[in-house]
């Protein structure tokens, strides 16, 4: 019989999501209607911030902190250059300069020394990536914005329910980007949101997703009026009733998926140390791995093969992995426009020739475990 492949994440959905989304299907609210609320009291309460801001992706999470902030024309913005590329275009969106800052090896983690290097009296935030699910070193971080107006944005789209000193990513950075595509740790199909401790900002970011306008359909009813003003020019980032639903009932269960993800990491971590080609990234003592990702660093001086061979070896296993992420700056879009050239940020570049995301999802079962183990460790007999 054929073994189904293994995908490096997937979503998981039981009967009560369902009948959530189903009553809201049945509800007088499709799109922005009590659930919107509802989701972002819930999704706040459980990282400890005061205020979320429900929109349809984690990109236009990211694009609504950059407004919130104020980013504009000759303003930058320091990124890690491992990420997705929407930690950047958010930047670029509102006109600013991206400057990217190298990264940890061992936890790929934006490097605050590299950042030190990058500041300057241009620069007006550090996109901090919680890489994998790792916080990044907010602390270290703070002290280098500290009396120079600089802010932090937390990138935390990996990392719902991690901890870094104690205190749950979406509390420590000014304002904090979360995602809610299906491969993340809940979903609403697509779907964001923003935390922030600031009742003025969480406004400001409410009226960006809805066009610019100063109040929503809900208030003008109950307030008995048809007038409204568009005081700024928005998007339409709004997340439906629907998909904040979804949202609702998936929460309930993000603690023991977070509890399972972090088992089957430590399992991985366990195997994988009988493999000495195989480097699983580290996670710092003082903080808590949400693991989105479970990724590794391949010894391609102990193997045979390079990482082009190795991906379709276990591709062809069933294997899916998956490559997380190019430096932004190698793509087309950020050569032509900016200029930016390889040689930038000597780790990144380094690692990105050496990393491989395996699979992990709270459903991983040991049986497929083993298998993905089993896969990686034929590597060493490849030619």
């Amino acid at each position: 019989m054929t073994r189904a492949p293994i995908p490096y994440g997937r979503q998981v959905i039981d009967e009560e999501d369902i009948a959530s989304v189903v009553d809201a299907l049945r509800s007088a609210w499709l799109t922005t209607g009590p659930r919107v609320g509802e989701f972002e009291r819930a999704f706040a309460e459980f990282c400890g911030a005061s205020e979320g801001v429900a929109v349809n992706s984690g990109t236009a999470a990211l694009h609504a902190a950059m407004r919130a902030l104020k980013i504009d024309q000759g303003d930058e913005v320091i990124v890690p250059a491992i990420t997705f590329a929407a930690s950047s275009n958010a930047a670029v969106y509102e006109g600013g300069t991206p400057v990217f800052a190298d990264v940890d090896p061992e936890t790929l983690l934006i490097d605050p020394t590299s950042v030190d290097q990058k500041i300057t009296t241009r620069t007006r935030a550090i996109v901090a990536v919680d890489y994998g699910g790792q916080p990044a070193d907010y602390d270290v971080l703070r002290e280098l914005a500290a009396g120079r107006e600089i802010r932090i944005i937390a990138d935390a789209c990996h990392a719902p329910g991690a901890t870094y000193k104690g205190r749950k990513v979406g509390t420590i950075a000014d304002l904090s980007a979360f995602s809610f595509h299906p491969v993340k740790h809940l979903t609403t199909c697509e779907g964001g949101m923003v935390l922030t401790d600031d009742s003025e900002v969480a406004a400001r970011m409410r009226r960006f997703r809805n066009h610019g306008i100063d109040s929503d359909h809900r208030s003008r009813e109950k307030a008995g009026t048809f007038a409204y003003d568009m005081v700024e020019l928005g998007f339409n980032y709004r997340l439906p009733d629907v998909q904040c639903a979804l949202g609702i009932a998936q929460l309930k269960r993000l603690p023991g998926w977070l509890d399972k993800r972090q088992a089957i990491a430590a399992r991985y971590d366990e195997m994988f140390s009988e493999l000495p080609f195989v480097r699983p990234l580290a996670t710092r003592s003082d903080r808590t791995n949400a693991y989105h990702l479970y990724v590794v660093r391949l010894d391609f001086n102990q193997l045979k093969v390079d990482r082009r061979r190795a991906f379709d070896h276990l591709k062809a296993a069933g294997v899916n992995a998956n490559v997380h992420y190019a430096p932004v700056y190698h793509h087309s879009y950020y050569r032509e426009r900016f200029g930016y050239r390889p040689g930038l940020c000597p780790h990144a570049e380094a690692a990105y020739h050496e990393i491989l995301t395996l699979p992990m999802f709270p459903t991983l079962s040991e049986a497929d475990q083993d298998y993905v183990v089993a896969k990686v460790a034929e590597l060493k007999h490849l030619c």
